[in-house]
């Protein structure tokens, strides 16, 4: 076989990817137009005695960005039947004083501080959450992360999504999610990529995958799922009804203390273990972005990526492969190779095209247009966050150490992680 023949087959193989993944890409636009855009149905009122219960879980560590209002939206949801528990490993927790004052200013809520953690593995959210995971009222359980900020009607759309009647042919919903919105307050460089990035790229990716659903893929800022059903799963995400013992397996919350996205895997276990698929909720959990620098994005991202490398290896090592630039470089070499089109026209129709489609992913999250004054701020964030992809891959992949909350550790197989000897 000559060069000439390989590189004909090397273009099209490059055009075809490149096809794909602009429909994936579209895909995600056109499903979060549909999504988040239409005005959201309200909660289907019942009889108090029909309306399941529900436990807030909200696990807190210090001050968070935007704390009060972010807890103060948990008050406010529009639902007859929940109780709010709050979850502090520390006593002396800065948060605390903030927590006391709404129960003080919202006495009809049913609402009350859990203190103190139980080690069950090395995932500090995990351990802060066990006590009041265990006291909840209801067989419902949402967990909400202290940085996320929700609309009064969330609470019931979602528990209507859960609880959705079925055809013979679906399967039952195990977890409703909600996808996040970046949110800023602060005007740090990394602030502003992190904020691209969550309202762009992983939003327009992570609607995408949901849209077509032939796997779990879900993030912890905001999920609902069945405490029953969770105490059913080992997160070895093998089928329940093919283990060998499943009654003697440990399971529950505590089994996935020693995973570090604990959230992640609780959702692969609810799809693989039970069979249940999950439902994308019509509402955004708002992401309150705090003060993050140039250096707290990069290892952010580091981090998760490398967390990512040892639970979905295949997809971490295509994920280049998806990101702009180096889509471009293929489309554009391809498309010259065949048919000889300029690759700086190429480019410029590439990029343009993007950044349009990022626009509209970010106006149907948001409900509303772009205002004018932060275009500038959010392009240029736009172009660091592409640009610096690549390089904040590389550097992932070179190594395994992760570090969360002032802990090093080191990533195992699956997704678990020890922590690191050099702490």
């Amino acid at each position: 076989m000559d060069t000439e023949h390989l590189n004909n087959i090397f273009s099209f193989i490059g055009l075809g990817w490149y096809i794909v993944l602009w429909f994936i890409v579209l895909l995600g636009a056109f499903s979060a137009r549909q999504r988040y855009r239409p005005q959201r149905q309200s909660f289907s009122w019942r009889p108090l005695l029909q309306v399941p219960g529900v436990s807030i879980l909200r696990p807190l560590k210090g001050l968070d960005a935007n704390l009060y209002e972010n807890l103060e939206s948990t008050f406010k949801q529009d639902y007859p039947n929940f109780e709010i528990l709050f979850s502090v490993a520390d006593e002396q927790d800065d948060a605390l004083p903030i927590v006391r004052e709404l129960i003080t200013r919202y006495p009809n809520v049913n609402a009350e501080i859990i203190i103190g953690e139980q080690l069950v593995g090395v995932n500090p959210k995990v351990n802060n959450l066990i006590r009041s995971y265990r006291k909840a009222a209801h067989d419902i359980i949402w967990v909400l992360d202290s940085n996320v900020l929700v609309d009064p009607g969330t609470l019931g759309r979602s528990v209507d999504s859960l609880n959705a009647p079925l055809s013979p042919s679906q399967k039952p919903i195990g977890l409703v999610h909600h996808v996040p919105f970046a949110s800023l307050n602060e005007s740090h460089t990394g602030s502003r990529i992190e904020a691209a990035f969550l309202n762009t790229t992983h939003a327009k990716m992570y609607i995408a995958i949901n849209t077509v659903a032939i796997e779990s893929c879900v993030v912890g800022k905001s999920n609902i799922f069945r405490r029953s059903d969770l105490e059913r799963v080992d997160g070895s995400l093998r089928p329940r009804n093919k283990r060998a013992t499943p009654q003697q397996t440990a399971c529950g919350l505590h089994v996935f203390g020693r995973f570090l996205a604990e959230d992640n895997m609780i959702a692969s276990a609810l799809w693989h273990e039970l069979g249940f698929r999950h439902e994308l909720s019509c509402d955004v959990a708002h992401n309150v972005v705090g003060n993050m620098s140039l250096s707290d994005y990069f290892w952010r991202r580091v981090r998760w990526i490398r967390v990512r490398r040892h639970m979905v290896l295949t997809a971490t090592l295509l994920e280049p492969f998806t990101e702009s630039v180096m889509l471009c470089i293929i489309g554009s070499c391809s498309i010259d190779h065949l048919f000889g089109f300029p690759p700086w026209i190429f480019g410029l129709m590439h990029f343009a095209f993007w950044l349009l489609v990022d626009f509209d992913v970010y106006t149907s999250l948001a409900g509303r247009a772009m205002a004018s004054s932060v275009a500038f701020d959010f392009i240029m964030a736009w172009v660091a966050r592409e640009m610096l992809a690549l390089p904040i891959w590389v550097w992932a992949m070179l190594g395994s150490e992760v570090s969360w909350r002032g802990t090093k550790y080191q990533m195992l197989r699956n997704g678990e992680v020890r922590p690191s000897h050099t702490t």
